[in-house]
């Protein structure tokens, strides 16, 4: 099994699917979610180049994607939505690029999504 690691935009992505979820289902829903994207984490890293990911190289060379719906652990989360992108850093080490709505054309978010900065800060 490969390791993994959250690029910044991914890690931003992430925060942002859990505060929604728990917004909208509460914090059931939140920990249903979290434990299906963890589902979907360990799927990837187990093989990532297993049927259920798709060969993304039309977003960059080497990206792969997998919806988080093929983790689903039967129905604690009725509909998946996001889809985790990803990249083989190197052997033994996958890099999750980014977590997106599948509704989201990738091609231009792929890449890492600024930050808001604080006045004052830099």
């Amino acid at each position: 099994m490969a390791r993994f690691r959250l690029a910044q935009p991914a890690r931003v992505d992430l925060a942002a699917i859990l505060e929604t979820s728990q917004e909208r289902w509460g914090e059931l829903g939140r920990r249903r979610y979290t434990s299906l994207l963890t589902a979907a984490l360990r799927l990837v890293a187990a093989d990532p180049e297993s049927p259920l990911t798709r060969d993304r190289a039309d977003l960059a060379p080497g990206v792969r994607s997998l919806h988080v719906k093929h983790a689903s652990d039967h129905g604690a989360v009725h509909a998946p939505v996001h889809v985790l992108y990803f990249r083989i850093a190197r052997p033994g080490m996958l890099e999750i690029l980014r977590v997106l709505h599948e509704r989201v054309e990738p091609s231009v978010p792929l890449h890492a999504r600024r930050a808001k900065r604080r006045p004052g800060r830099r």
